[in-house]
């Protein structure tokens, strides 16, 4: 797990100085060693944390006549046969690295034959001198971040936004289209990020870029076709392929421990994985504890158990610090927990498994059709979602204009289309968790250059487009693979344990647990008895019954309560006064709805939280970035420590 970044500028002289400012800002996704290569055109730059070979993985890596170069971030779990495959084919090894796996496999098989082949999360860049051509790549869900800049016959690209910035010329200019759909969704939903011109990399996609001009490739995406298989044949599918999948991922050269929560994604991926070390997180505030459940799994199981509560003052003190690492705002609240536990888990090992990525393809959502404990609401749901397609949708129409009544939503999302409705996480409904803003009260508090008409539901119709035939539990998962997972769970997981040179595991997110999970007859998933049914059943078979059969809590932060706090009612309030907010803020309305929030019910906090999030994020980077440099652009204490002591892996 490592960072790269690179660049291509025949204009520019002394590269090496310009690749080393922009290594210099990813020094915490590798503070084991870094490298270089240059010529007249481009520029590769690379920071490494070890995890394979230790001695020899240093990159860039060169193939035999030194005429292609490789910089790699993440794992290839399957490296060790394709590896023997090319040794056959007479390709020679001078490590024992996954990295170099790429480097050969892409001169055996060419871009498509080799992405045909790795199983992993990824993002790389390949120089070929003889064809003066970049190539490059990013993994099949997007778990690696990969970004870009295309302009004037330039790129760059890296794996973090900050590297941008520290190139010789980069402007930093804010792209005022992301402010409102971030205000509805919590996260930027655009393929363009927060950063005017630079763009993410679309997931499942390679390039070719060659003589300024860049090619773009789609070589994977998620397909759905049900199998005929039996409940219990698809059952035992699940199990030995999530046991297949957890094998490979076991793979290091340094300790391998896991995150254990409460919930049955974190519970079935560790005990499968057996580690020695597993690690979890809570709150001073009693009532957001996951950690007494977790610890009485590894009790039972055996592990040794590492805990930690996350303070309140401590948190909205690092807040920005976390915010500095996600590179763009992110007012997902779960950052906060993920932030201590990463940090303690990094005191003792150096790689860790998680359970991202269990509800998009399982189906674990309540969004997806889950909307009341009825059974009697459940069973005549279910027969009316057997009628014609057009029947349901006028059912569906007439059911929303109806009065309020116990099982509307429920009936209205499993008969409506989903096209029609379907915000992803920015409402959760039947739960105490309020909607952030509507496209009509985001515009109310916004300046009129900061408004447009977009709409959550708007920003997803490409996408609905692509999967229009499916049924609805297929399309919202689809949406969420590719909005909410990728440009939030994704990144906020990436970023964070990068931050404390952790590199994080997620073996859900795999290529063949998916394909696996994607071919599901979708009652399996979803029906009467349960959100993620089949992968519940399945994880009977290493866990207890009542971690199987727990509810998907999400890492709960008490935010609500944190903002009802006169102290930091006070922080935030200030920061919401502050002069540059007015430029962006109908300043009197967000002001006039922290008073609403600190003296009501608190039912605002997600929207409060998410106008402070951005504030917090544009100040960082846009009022006082040389400060933020200064103060953020380094290693973790405990990663530092560990450098001392010559510990670090």
């Amino acid at each position: 797990m490592c960072g790269i970044v690179a660049f291509y500028d025949p204009e520019i002289n002394d590269k090496q100085k310009a690749i080393g400012k922009m290594m210099a800002t990813i020094k915490h996704r590798g503070p084991d060693s870094d490298g270089m290569y240059t010529n007249d055109k481009v520029a590769l730059g690379f920071r490494r944390l070890s995890i394979i070979d230790l001695r020899c993985g240093s990159q860039p890596i060169f193939n035999e006549d030194d005429t292609r170069a490789i910089i790699f971030n993440g794992e290839i779990y399957n490296f060790q046969p394709l590896r023997k495959e090319l040794v056959a084919a007479g390709h020679t090894f001078t490590t024992e690295t996954d990295t170099e796996v790429l480097l050969h496999g892409f001169e055996e098989w060419g871009m498509d034959g080799l992405l045909k082949r790795v199983r992993g999360m990824f993002a790389f860049a390949i120089w070929d001198d003889n064809t003066q051509t970049l190539y490059g790549a990013r993994d099949f869900f997007g778990i690696k971040p990969l970004y870009y800049s295309d302009e004037d016959g330039h790129l760059l690209i890296g794996s973090e936004l900050k590297s941008f910035l520290a190139f010789p010329g980069f402007k930093r200019r804010l792209n005022t289209e992301a402010v409102k759909p971030y205000l509805m969704n919590q996260y930027n939903d655009l393929n363009e990020t927060f950063f005017k011109g630079i763009h993410r990399f679309p997931a499942g996609h390679w390039f070719e870029y060659q003589d300024g001009k860049m090619k773009m490739h789609q070589y994977w995406d998620a397909e759905y076709k049900a199998n005929n298989l039996s409940f219990e044949e698809t059952v035992k599918k699940i199990d030995d392929d999530l046991k297949e999948t957890v094998d490979l991922y076991r793979i290091a050269d340094v300790p391998v421990g896991a995150f254990l929560s409460e919930g049955v994604d974190s519970s079935y991926i560790t005990s499968i994985l057996d580690p020695d070390d597993v690690f979890s997180i809570s709150f001073d505030d009693a009532t957001y504890d996951e950690a007494s459940k977790a610890k009485a799994l590894a009790d039972i199981k055996g592990w040794k158990f590492f805990s930690d509560k996350v303070k309140s003052d401590e948190a909205m003190h690092d807040f920005p610090e976390m915010q500095y690492h996600m590179d763009e705002p992110d007012a997902n609240p779960s950052i906060i927990p993920l932030w201590y536990l990463c940090k303690m888990a990094r005191k003792h090992v150096t790689v860790a498994l998680s359970g991202e990525g269990a509800d998009e393809l399982f189906a674990g959502y309540v969004n997806y059709g889950m909307h009341t404990h009825n059974n009697v609401i459940k069973v005549f749901t279910s027969q009316l979602t057997k009628l014609p397609k057009k029947t349901k949708v006028k059912l569906a129409h007439k059911i929303k204009k109806m009065p309020n009544f116990p099982g509307k939503v429920h009936l209205y999302t499993n008969l409506a289309e989903p096209s029609e409705f379907y915000v992803g996480q920015s409402v959760i409904y039947d739960m105490d968790y309020p909607t952030i803003f509507t496209s009509e009260d985001a515009n109310g508090i916004l300046k009129p250059s900061y408004r447009n008409k977009l709409t959550v539901n708007s920003i997803y119709q490409s996408d609905f487009k692509k999967v229009k035939d499916l049924d609805n539990v297929r399309q919202m998962q689809y949406i969420d693979l590719h909005h909410f997972m990728l440009n939030d769970i994704e990144q906020k997981a990436d970023k964070i344990s990068m931050a404390h040179s952790l590199e994080l595991r997620v073996p859900y997110l795999d290529r063949k647990i998916a394909e696996r999970a994607n071919s599901i007859p979708t009652e399996y998933l979803v029906n009467k008895h349960d959100t993620k049914y089949a992968l519940r059943k399945a994880s009977e078979r290493v866990l207890p019954d009542e971690w199987a059969k727990r509810p998907k809590l999400g890492f709960p932060t008490p935010i609500k309560e944190w903002l009802q706090e006169p102290r930091f009612d006070k922080q935030v309030r200030e920061m919401f006064s502050e002069d540059f907010v007015s430029d962006i803020f109908e300043q009197d309305k967000i002001l006039q709805l922290l008073d609403e929030n600190f003296h009501g019910d608190g039912s605002h906090r997600r929207q409060i939280w998410t106008i402070y999030t951005f504030l917090v994020w544009y100040k960082l980077f846009f009022v006082d970035y040389e400060g933020t440099v200064a103060k953020y652009q380094h290693v973790q204490p405990e990663v530092a420590s560990l450098i001392e002591q010559g510990k670090l892996v």
